[in-house]
């Protein structure tokens, strides 16, 4: 019978056929289904290597699979072996792979792929090489160790790659194996095949990379001529550059070595190796004008070349000299001008940000120009780095501010997203602090913004700005109208900045203050408090000459003390006829402690992360261990066995405001245990509390055993002990597990007024909050300098990636920080701020897990129309099971 519904055409519902996807709506378990062909007694070869392509589509797009389900599907892929088909054989290899089977599994298909190693057919020998190298272990290796020695040297290139590339694999788990390998390894660098040649050399370095002197020999023996192969000659430059740098002699420019090799190599004819060759010439340390200029040469050469990889590689490397050589580049501007209109922006913008490094004061206007027009066509982030050419290029040329102050403020005020501003404004604010000419301009050109501004952040630092400087330039009353503005239009954060800026002009300017403090008083009605507080604060402090005296440098200078222990002294302190020393106050910093919300029961919690998302993240969120609990917990000789002390969290109450008791914990974690510390308040005054302790039930955290408890002897009214129990749980193991309280204790009535027991007492008992140990209490933030280098050094194969949605949210700020709180990791790199009305954004989030494993996050969210938010996560870490472990978190929330 017919088909109802005929094949739809390709053009239907597509405008671009390129976007069309042949795994478009695949599931996992329609896959498995499918699967059962590979145990058809006539099996179809087409049909089976189908499955395979969407097994592996679905793993590379970071799919799981149950131990149960990787089992099954190995067993019925080994049964493929009994086909023919080239093209099956070629797909089973790769399934083989990436299924990885355990030890106690390759057993069933090393005897199969032994054959294949021995076969005629070269293909099936390669691959099984791979194959076998990839998921046995040392004792099976050695039995073929003999087979993989004649692989190295075999006359086929495509069996020996494989058992070089094999080989640069196995280096990492076993050495010693590898490493009897070196004179077939020595043997194959001589061949004549480019791809051999190429996997032998990089195999042979890595065997004697920890040995100075046999990398210096082998570079020596190789720089004579031997190496042909493109490929292996960049790679000899590389090593080439390493032993020139690691040389002694390195610092003087009279006598380089392998000087010569390098520059011959720049007359090359393959460009990979000439570019290589040139790139390695500039970035020697103490390289001199003489030894640049052929490598300049053929970069410049390669500017005006036909193909767009060559152009974009000669100008970011001359981009790269400019900063320590710029003269050397100059040569290269009138070619470089030409690349500002190529269609490759990336060409086009590192072409600019070269001129901009290199040109005179002569070229500034007319690279302007160009400049104007060609911003418009490129995207944020290449905006950025032209903004940062442009202000160093203003640093330069001091008396060329006003040409540059005015193209970053024209710039200023069209479209671009919180980061692209934020270069811009720090640009100014630079050079208004470096350029005294600049100052006037620069603060009207901020001024104007500031009206239009829609960032927060931008706002607040503007003000601060206007603040510090527009007292002091010769018509300071102008940016009062544009301070004041913003009480009148702005939210309550930048209110706020507002009226402390226009309270320091009061302050500097006596005949501003009588305006000042009628506009401060008009703030008194305003519906913040932080606002009408500080007006109040600002209002008083200006109306009263002495007052202003004594307040000027703790309000509006810098303060020399950390503002959480200047607040402690002033709580601790008892007004008294001797008045407050700020002298006494610490300046040390101690670690901020942030209140922490009681977490909620697995009943409550469930697995609704939309709940956890709509009341902005209840998981505790706790910071790294201060000192004062590492010299607490070391004095107690039980704890002394435990190790380093990983986290502490912030404390979690576990009584209700105003009970009779109050208790709240804080939950130290090790690497193979967790410490539970309550710290208990007796808040009766006719009671005296003794032989405090807490019991916990931890039949909700099977992996935790108690080993040790600590009472407190004597809990009087109103003084502070702490009860300790001590839980042992497995290695390294993100453990989780609820754990009922309940605080036990001697009661003695107690006269209020002699503090004397007035009889024997009795036992009492005062039921506690649950307390939960989560995943996040085994992260800390950790933050990044530079999280681009820090993501691309962890292993790409520790990625995992996931997809989640959110539901309905209000706001993406929201949804972001409970998120944040969830994960307990640390933005980086400015990426915490969100515009107010962001329909999507990107942050970047560092941490380390227990065991000192470094995790980072790329964290994905975007909402639509209907306010349905989306969520990508990307996980990177030093530890394949923390990346795992990071998505559990989120999907277990």
């Amino acid at each position: 019978m017919a088909s109802i519904h005929p094949p739809p055409k390709k053009d239907d519902d597509r405008e671009d056929d390129s976007e069309y996807s042949p795994f478009y709506g695949i599931e996992k378990g329609a896959v498995l289904q499918e699967a059962r062909v590979f145990n058809d007694p006539q099996l179809d070869a087409r049909r089976c290597a189908q499955v395979i392509t969407k097994l592996l589509y679905l793993i590379n797009q970071g799919e799981t699979f149950t131990k149960t389900e990787e089992t099954e599907v190995f067993f019925a892929v080994t049964k493929l072996f009994q086909s023919k088909e080239v093209g099956l054989r070629r797909m089973v290899y790769l399934m083989i792979k990436e299924i990885a089977p355990s030890s106690d599994e390759v057993i069933i298909v090393t005897s199969s792929l032994m054959k294949d190693m021995n076969s005629k057919t070269d293909l099936y020998r390669a691959n099984s090489i791979r194959v076998l190298c990839r998921i046995t272990d040392g004792g099976l290796l050695g039995q073929i160790e003999r087979y993989l020695k004649q692989a190295v040297v075999d006359k086929n290139p495509v069996v020996s790659s494989a058992a070089l590339v094999s080989g640069i694999h196995l280096l990492q788990t076993n050495p010693d194996i590898v490493k009897r390998w070196s004179n077939e390894v020595q043997e194959a660098v001589q061949s004549k095949a480019s791809l051999v040649q190429f996997h032998a050399l990089a195999l042979l370095h890595q065997i004697r990379q920890n040995d100075r002197l046999a990398v210096s020999k082998l570079v020596t023996s190789l720089t004579r001529g031997s190496v042909r192969s493109p490929l292996a000659q960049c790679l000899l430059i590389r090593y080439t550059s390493q032993v020139i740098k690691e040389s002694a002699t390195n610092t003087q420019t009279g006598d380089r070595p392998f000087y010569d090799y390098l520059e011959g190599c720049l007359r090359h004819k393959t460009d990979m190796v000439t570019l290589e060759a040139a790139r390695a010439v500039t970035e020697l340390s103490g390289v001199t004008s003489r030894e640049l200029t052929p490598a300049i040469t053929v970069l410049q050469l390669f500017l005006s070349s036909s193909k767009p990889v060559l152009r974009f590689a000669a100008v970011r490397t001359l981009n790269k000299v400019a900063m320590t050589h710029p003269l050397a580049v100059t040569n290269c501007n009138i070619d470089m001008e030409s690349l500002i209109s190529d269609q490759n922006r990336s060409i086009a913008t590192l072409a600019i940000t070269t001129l901009l490094k290199t040109g005179n004061e002569s070229s500034v206007d007319r690279l302007m120009k160009q400049i104007t027009n060609f911003m418009s066509d490129i995207a944020d982030e290449f905006k950025i780095v032209v903004v940062e050419a442009i202000r160093s290029l203003c640093l330069k040329f001091p008396q060329k501010y006003r040409t540059l102050m005015n193209f970053l403020s024209s710039i200023l005020r069209e479209e671009g997203g919180f980061d692209y501003k934020k270069a811009i404004v720090d640009s100014i604010l630079i050079l208004i602090k470096e350029i005294p000419d600049a100052k006037e301009s620069g603060l009207v050109h901020l001024c104007e913004f500031i009206e239009d501004c829609e960032f927060t952040y931008l706002s607040t630092q503007i003000l601060h700005l206007l603040g510090l400087e527009g007292p002091k330039t010769s018509d300071p009353s102008k940016y009062i109208r544009y301070i004041y503005n913003r009480v009148i239009l702005e939210n309550a954060t930048v209110r706020a900045s507002a009226v402390t800026a226009l309270a320091k002009f009061g302050l500097t300017i006596d005949a501003l203050r009588p305006r000042v403090l009628v506009l401060l008083r008009r703030c008194f009605y305003d519906n913040d408090d932080e606002v009408r507080d500080r007006a109040t604060l600002y209002v008083e402090t200006l109306a009263e000459d002495d007052i202003l005296k004594q307040l000027k440098n703790s309000l509006f200078g810098d303060l020399d003390v950390p503002l959480a222990n200047l607040e402690a002294s002033l709580q601790s302190y008892n007004a008294s006829e001797i008045p407050f020393d700020l002298s006494t106050v610490s300046r040390e910093l101690k670690p901020e402690q942030s209140v922490e919300k009681k977490a909620p029961t697995s009943k409550k919690a469930g697995k609704d992360f939309g709940t956890m998302v709509a009341t902005n993240g209840a998981l505790p969120s706790g910071t790294s261990a201060p000192d004062t609990y590492e010299k607490l917990l070391s004095s107690i000789p039980e704890f002394l066995g435990f190790g380093k002390l990983f986290k502490s969290s912030a404390p979690v109450e576990l009584t209700e405001a105003e009970t009779e008791y109050s208790v709240n914990a804080i939950k130290h974690v090790y690497l193979r245990h967790v410490i539970f510390q309550f710290n208990c308040t007796n808040t009766i005054a006719e009671q005296l509390l003794e032989k405090v302790s807490v019991v916990i039930d931890s039949s909700d955290a099977e992996d935790f055993e108690e080993v040790f408890s600590k009472h407190v002897e004597s809990l009087p009214y109103n003084v502070p002990g702490q009860a300790f129990v001590a839980f042992r749980k497995p290695e390294g193991v993100c453990s989780v597990g609820k754990f009922s309280n309940t605080l036990k204790f001697h009661v003695n009535e107690v006269d209020p007024t002699t503090g004397e027991k007035e009889d024997e007492g009795y036992e009492d008992e005062y039921q506690l909050e649950d307390l939960e140990v989560t995943a996040p209490d085994y992260i800390v933030k950790v933050g990044v300098s530079n999280f681009k280098n820090a993501w691309e050094a962890l292993d790409p194969e520790f990625e995992r990636v996931n997809e989640y949605g959110l539901g309905v949210r209000e706001n993406l700020q929201d949804t972001f920080q409970a998120v944040v709180t969830i994960l307990g990791m640390q933005p980086c790199e400015g990426t915490d701020v969100l515009a107010s009305n962001a329909r999507s954004h990107t942050s970047l989030l560092a941490g380390e897990f227990i065991g000192d494993i470094q995790v980072l996050v790329r964290l994905s969210l975007g909402i639509d129309a209907q306010k349905q938010v989306a969520m990508k996560l990307a996980v990177r870490a030093e530890d394949q099971s923390v990346s795992d472990a990071i998505h559990e978190i989120i999907a277990n929330a």
